[in-house]
């Protein structure tokens, strides 16, 4: 592995890699920032770890870190909050800008732009306190998989195969969130596209599949064990490939996304039909995370991966965009 040369390291400046955070996926995040902040170093950056769970904006502030490669997930990290904190600062930052990581963050929001863009995601319905459940069944089939619209790492998730079970499945999702997602369960294969860049340079690195133990992908699954089955690049013919790649960037740019960011995609069993999931704008850079393992599959190292990121900080407001 060959460090940066100094000139090329001391272009980035003082760099603040931000883990941990508040929300649910804290674990995850302190996973993820831990690898980014090794890499860094190991080419030389001068990085530092920060964790705004702990430590307050002021003390970010009086940090002096020429940018940041934000590595929270979920609340606080990933959806504008944090981001809008920064532009504010004048710290330029990894990743989507405010707009972008909030309706990201929003699963519910994502599927209205994804629909008014005419990109196919699953139908659904939103649930609160005095929504009639058994209109919902009726409306979008069992089983369903219902869920909370602002959490990750399939937190709050139950897949429901009768009616009975539904309010049960509420419940569980209702503590995370004010309302709930429910959605038509597609029964196929599931895939996922990292994105790397902004606008008409957002390219795509190559689709990983995912086949977890009995099909169930939950927290464990993704992060703790070595049952689940990766396979990049997926074994996809062509042109099935071809438009799993094309409808996530577009997907990716309907959001207005940068830098980089995954979209999770299902391929429906009976006629391959493809449906987006959601987004993630700060995703996973552990060891079992996709995107390195999709850059690692066109010679994309993990050093080189979170230095790319990192070129791309930036502030977004300041161009009129957030």
């Amino acid at each position: 592995m060959t460090p940066l040369s100094p000139a090329e390291a001391s272009a980035f400046g003082k760099v603040g890699v931000l883990f941990g955070g508040r929300s649910a996926e804290r674990e995850i995040s302190i996973m993820s920032g831990h690898g980014v902040l090794q890499a860094l170093k190991s080419r030389g950056v001068d990085a530092h770890a920060f964790d705004p769970g702990q430590r307050t904006l002021a003390e970010l502030a009086a940090e002096n870190f020429d940018r940041v490669f934000i590595a929270l997930h979920g609340r606080f990290g990933e959806d504008g909050s944090l981001q809008g904190a920064l532009e504010q600062l004048g710290i330029p930052y990894t990743g989507s800008g405010v707009m972008a990581c909030a309706i990201g963050m929003d699963k519910v929001y994502t599927k209205l732009i994804w629909l008014m863009k005419g990109l196919p995601t699953p139908k659904y319905a939103v649930l609160d306190k005095s929504t009639d459940l058994a209109r919902v069944v009726a409306d979008l089939g069992l089983p369903l998989i219902v869920k909370p619209p602002h959490e990750g790492s399939t937190i709050g998730i139950t897949k429901v195969g009768a009616g009975c079970d539904l309010q049960a499945a509420y419940d569980v999702a209702a503590q995370f969130d004010d309302v709930v997602l429910a959605e038509e369960f597609v029964t196929g294969r599931e895939f996922t596209v990292a994105v790397l860049g902004k606008g008409a340079s957002a390219r795509a690195l190559p689709v990983v599949e995912i086949v977890a133990p009995a099909g169930n992908y939950d927290y464990q699954a993704k992060y703790f064990t070595d049952d689940t089955q990766y396979f990049c690049p997926a074994e996809l013919n062509a042109d099935t490939r071809a438009e799993m790649e094309r409808i996530a960037v577009e997907a990716y740019r309907a959001l207005d996304c940068e830098g980089w960011g995954r979209i999770d995609v299902l391929l429906r069993a009976s006629d391959n039909k493809q449906f987006l999931l959601e987004v993630n704008t700060s995703p996973g850079m552990t060891t079992h995370s996709l995107v390195p393992m999709a850059a690692r599959a066109v010679g994309i190292s993990y050093e080189d991966l979170c230095l790319e990121i990192l070129r791309s900080a930036s502030l977004k407001m300041s161009k009129g965009r957030g």
